[in-house]
């Protein structure tokens, strides 16, 4: 262990427990560390080899395609293999482990992969086609998990791995995710316990105050990583470390974790990178990036979503452009993932700052005309407030019954995808976006969980049934994207770290200047969020482009303009068309 990461491990460690604690807890981390260095050997490579234009990531539950006879981890290998290889080279499978709720997210063993899904030979396999991200529940564990189990019992090594408060305790202060209770009463072999439970009464909040509980932790990161994680998705950081009497979020400890995490992975998996997720304000969300070199690699790009909706909603960019001028990752170390939609809703808590309350409850309002539901957050003074939107991100832009044409549906939709892909940063892709899905009330009608509208499991005999058809959604929505995505990974200017200009060219229309590390190529993004014409003016000179004698070409139609030096170039978009043009000498 280099000498620098000692010295920030122990800093860490004697910050978070003390002088004493803390040196003992390094002494125990230090063998940790040269045990899991002894029997795993990992190439040192490049920072390049993992941030390029290529880097696509589906996010997909492990059981998202299922068929007869067959594990579904096996059936979602082989679908990705065949259909999307070569496109997308990273898998996020959502939680794969054994669990009790919350489709995934209330771990029983994070160990063990859940034998209805498949082995860990099974996510093996699918790691020799993809890189693979891994999700780490860091926060909180099912009641069925053998450290709640333990803890009812009494059994002294768990009874301090939770939290227990006096329920008259002042918790008013506390940020809250949900409007359910914080506190559950549990019946333990010493009495109730009322125990901290920040998003429902089966995800039980692990004390971190506790070092055998961070050791723990850092233990099952080291087994990700053994079993080929590239990505570590750190879940609901912003919540991991309580103080009475504070809010509860974003405390210097929760960073310093993060912080310790970064410089474990940095030392002994070079290359392995971070990624926090963190449901807040963009000012909040993107203090996880620490110094630019001390926490995450990656942050979620969560105001993404509701402003694209929001602009294609309202048939103009100027929310979006005027959010995005801001956008400057810290470091070429760090990098945005942007996604549009996800496992969870649309999230709005992101919004603050950025839309009016009338325009937020406009966006409410175009859910509910989609056929999907708002959820709520309990806010301290025991009032409630929009958390986020319960609805697939197609009925999102798409609200059935207004007489469109497919063909348009498809085209908008296809635009707001671009948007995604064209912005510096990781792009992630959610399956059910793929593939253009609906929401699925039936399924929020069985299970009375709103998040269910978005997470429907499909017979992929079905898929690929519609995916043969030139005529259904989910033909017109794959192909489209898929080749957005060829065009995209084809081209040096989208690498995540190349530079970024937006553009103000008419407000209708979201504008990008991408410009490749090396400075040879640039394009130029254009995504007309209207359903109207656009036109466009571009002067070359004033963006510094200089093409004697040559052309533009539009990678997405393939349509070529000769431009002659110093001019304006002038035409004009279709209505929701995405041009990105390619400036060739």
């Amino acid at each position: 262990m280099s000498e620098q990461t000692r010295h920030v491990i122990r800093d860490k460690l004697q910050f978070l427990y003390g002088p004493e604690e803390g040196a003992r807890c390094y002494q125990r981390l230090a063998e940790r560390l040269e045990r899991f260095r002894s029997r795993h050997h990992r190439p040192t490579s490049p920072r390049s080899d993992y941030l390029t234009e290529r880097d696509v990531v589906l996010i997909t539950y492990g059981d998202q395609l299922r068929e007869p006879d067959h594990k579904p981890l096996v059936t979602l290998t082989n679908f990705l293999t065949t259909r999307l290889k070569g496109v997308i080279n990273t898998v996020h499978i959502l939680p794969f482990f054994p669990y009790s709720s919350d489709d995934g997210f209330s771990v029983i063993d994070y160990r063990r992969v859940n034998p209805e899904l498949g082995t860990w030979e099974d996510i093996h396999r699918l790691k020799r086609s993809f890189k693979l991200m891994v999700d780490a529940v860091l926060n909180h564990v099912s009641t069925q998990s053998e450290w709640f189990q333990g803890f009812l019992r009494g059994d002294e090594k768990y009874r301090e791995y939770f939290i227990t408060v006096d329920p008259s305790t002042d918790l008013s202060m506390v940020v809250r995710p949900r409007d359910l209770p914080l506190l559950t009463p549990v019946e333990t072999s010493w009495g109730t316990q009322y125990v901290w439970t920040t998003f429902s009464r089966d995800q039980i909040d692990l004390n971190y105050h506790n070092p055998d509980v961070l050791l723990e932790m850092i233990d099952i990161l080291l087994f990700y990583i053994e079993q080929g994680a590239d990505i570590i998705r750190l879940d609901a950081i912003a919540y991991l470390w309580k103080e009475i009497g504070t809010t509860c979020i974003h405390l210097p400890q929760t960073h310093a974790v993060v912080q310790l995490f970064r410089a474990i992975v940095d030392e002994v998996a070079p290359g392995v990178l971070l990624i926090t997720e963190t449901n807040v304000p963009h000012a909040e969300n993107i203090s996880y990036f620490g110094d630019g070199t001390n926490e995450a690699h990656l942050v979620y790009q969560f105001p993404l979503p509701p402003l694209v909706a929001h602009a294609f909603m309202r048939g103009t960019a100027r929310h979006l452009t005027e959010w995005a001028a801001g956008l400057e990752a810290p470091s070429e170390q760090t990098s945005f993932f942007n996604f549009t939609a996800s496992h969870d809703g649309v999230g709005v808590r992101p919004l603050a700052g950025l839309l009016g309350e009338e325009e937020l409850e406009a966006l409410i309002e175009q859910t509910h005309a989609s056929g999907g539901q708002v959820s709520y957050k309990l806010n301290p003074d025991g009032s409630k407030s929009p958390y986020e939107l319960n609805v697939t991100y197609f009925d999102l832009l798409n609200p059935p019954g207004r007489g469109e044409s497919l063909s348009l549906q498809v085209r908008r939709f296809l635009a707001s995808q671009a948007i995604m892909l064209a912005l510096a940063g990781m792009p992630g892709i959610y399956f059910h976006s793929l593939l253009g899905s609906r929401n699925y009330l039936e399924g929020v009608k069985k299970t009375g969980y709103p998040r269910t509208i978005n997470r429907e499991k499909l017979d992929v005999r079905e898929v690929e049934a519609a995916l043969a058809d030139p005529r259904s959604l989910r033909h017109a929505v794959f192909t489209g994207y898929r080749s957005l995505l060829q065009k995209r990974i084809a081209e040096k200017a989208f690498h995540p770290n190349a530079e970024q200009r937006v553009l103000s060219l008419n407000e209708a229309v979201f504008s990008l200047l991408r410009v490749a590390p090396s400075g040879e190529e640039a394009i130029i993004a254009l995504h007309n969020v209207s359903a109207t014409g656009q036109p466009i003016t571009i002067n070359l000179h004033e963006l510094g482009l200089t093409i004697p004698a040559g052309h533009l070409r539009d990678i997405v139609s393939g349509a070529t303009w000769a431009v002659e030096q110093p001019a304006s170039f002038a035409f004009e978009l279709e209505p929701y068309q995405v041009a990105w043009l390619k400036v060739l000498p």
